[in-house]
């Protein structure tokens, strides 16, 4: 009896360490809060509407909510290409933070990104972010 209920456990545990570790704490959410508003609020504006004809909008965004390796990879080299979103063309380009924010800073947002202004994307964790980062300088 006791080691069925033992089993059951073991089985459940490692479902529970994985929903704690990538469900972002409120440290996260804050910190990434305060980098949007330092760094990405003048260019996508304090409600991520964006700027018609310039800056993409960041809500319900298919690129926050898609591929996270994607989104990175955007954050870390910046954009020079216009983007469309929803048959609106964007044409302003955006610089890369690979030299201004460390890989937690750029979870942080991102995570941050993923779960407001109606994007419902899973968070991004420093790890991920360093393992893009150093993929991007072996292809260099």
């Amino acid at each position: 009896m006791m080691l069925g209920a033992g089993v059951i456990c073991l089985n459940i545990r490692p479902t529970l360490a994985e929903a704690l570790l990538s469900s972002p704490g409120p440290g996260s959410m804050l910190r990434g809060q305060k980098i949007y508003e330092q760094t990405c609020l003048t260019c996508h504006q304090a409600d991520a509407s964006g700027v018609p004809g310039m800056t993409p909008p960041l809500q319900k965004s298919p690129y926050i909510q898609g591929p996270s390796i994607k989104l990175i990879g955007i954050v870390l080299n910046g954009l020079n290409d216009g983007v469309e979103i929803d048959g609106e063309s964007y044409s302003n380009p955006m610089p890369p933070f690979r030299t201004v924010l460390k890989d937690q800073e750029i979870a942080d947002v991102l995570t941050y990104l993923r779960s407001h202004y109606g994007n419902k994307a899973g968070p991004i964790t420093a790890t991920q972010v360093s393992n893009i980062r150093q993929g991007l300088k072996s292809k260099k």
